[in-house]
This record gives C-alpha cells, structure tokens and sequence, in this order.
C-alpha cells in the first residue's frame, strides 16, 4: 500500500529521552535507584503528558516525598537536560522527507508545558506539516482514542499512513486501526524503510 503520510513519534526518535541516565549521573545509581523505586516518576509524567500542569504536578510530588524532594525537582528544572540530545540522523530523515512533499505529522506524548521548552531548543519540532501532541489532546497513546482523533483530522486513509516510534505498545495500537507501522531501533532502519518504500533515495536517506 502506498504511503501519503509519514507520523514521527518524538521521544527516542527524534530526540533521547532517558531520565533515568541524567539521574544516574547526577545522583548516582544506587540513589536513583532508590528514587525511582519510591517515587512514580514516570507516573507524574503521564499526567502531564496528558495536560496536567508540569510544575504543579512535580512539586505536588516533591511535597508528598520530602526525603526526595530535590531530586524530585531535578524534573522540572533540569527537564531539558533529561530530553536531549537530538537524533541527527532521524532529524535529517524528517527533512529530506519534507523537502520530497511527504506530508509529515508528530504524534507524540508530550505536556503542553515541556513541548513548549523543546521548542525553542529543537528548531525540527516546528517544521511538521501537523502536530499532535498528547497534552493538548488530553489522550495519550497507546489509547485508541488519539489514533481516532489523527485520522479524523488528517483525512488520510489510515492504511497510507506511516507510524514510527520506539515502544511496542504504541506501533500495536496503530496497527490495530490499519495503519502502517516501523517500530524504530535506530535512524538507520528507518532510512532503509524509507529508501525500500520508495519515499527517499539512498543518499537522501543518508
């Protein structure tokens, strides 16, 4: 089937996201370990991803975890520290598909708050043709109701669209609606999707 759009997931995509190695070398292993262990950071996050408010939500957290509270605040306020660096090679992938006309969507979990940040320091995060970001959709993936709400708004047919992102359970999600799927490892087997589908060249993809 051919394909008339291609949908970017961002995180450890487009660029890292890995809170767990900023704390590791921040804190160390064996203290964020402990800090992890204790304290749902990542279920903090899912709220915020959903659109709850970042700082609230975080120093919410920090409150009710007082033997953590500094640590727990690294969150907010070295966030960017925690979301970095940009993948080159996917981003350069993202443009030479832009710049062959392939439409070219986000859908990516995400606070309104935190992409607003990412923003202004990944200037690739402006250049989609649509965005779909979880906060501002108060869904995130892999619930269905996220894939609805893109097909219904990108009028495509979903068997022409391309998902790429980097967890299981989201590329499951979209397959289950039709849509066609690469469950990202790395840029280079996205370039070679890319070259096999007929979207890039090889040196495009390069």
């Amino acid at each position: 089937m051919p394909i008339d759009a291609v949908i970017f997931d961002i995180g450890n995509v487009l660029l890292e996201w890995r809170p767990e190695r900023f704390y590791d070398a921040r804190i160390g292993v064996e203290r964020r370990r402990a800090l992890f262990d204790a304290v749902d950071l990542h279920g903090m996050n899912e709220g915020v991803d959903r659109g709850a408010d970042f700082r609230t939500s975080v120093e919410t957290l920090a409150r009710a975890h007082p033997e953590f509270q500094d640590e727990i605040m690294m969150w907010h306020d070295n966030w960017l520290d925690m979301a970095s660096p940009a993948i080159p090679h996917s981003v350069r992938l993202l443009r030479a598909l832009r710049g062959q006309g392939v439409p070219v969507f986000a859908l990516s979990n995400f606070g309104i708050k935190t992409f607003a940040v990412a923003e202004e320091t990944y200037p690739f995060l402006v250049e989609f043709d649509r965005r779909y970001i979880s906060g501002h959709m108060g869904f995130i993936k892999p619930e269905a109701e996220i894939y609805r709400r893109v097909e219904t708004d990108c009028a495509t047919d979903s068997a022409r669209l391309l998902f790429i992102d980097d967890r299981a359970d989201n590329i499951a999600a979209a397959k289950a609606r039709g849509w066609q799927v690469h469950h990202f490892d790395g840029p280079q087997g996205l370039a070679d999707l890319l070259v096999a589908e007929g979207l890039l060249t090889r040196e495009q993809a390069e």
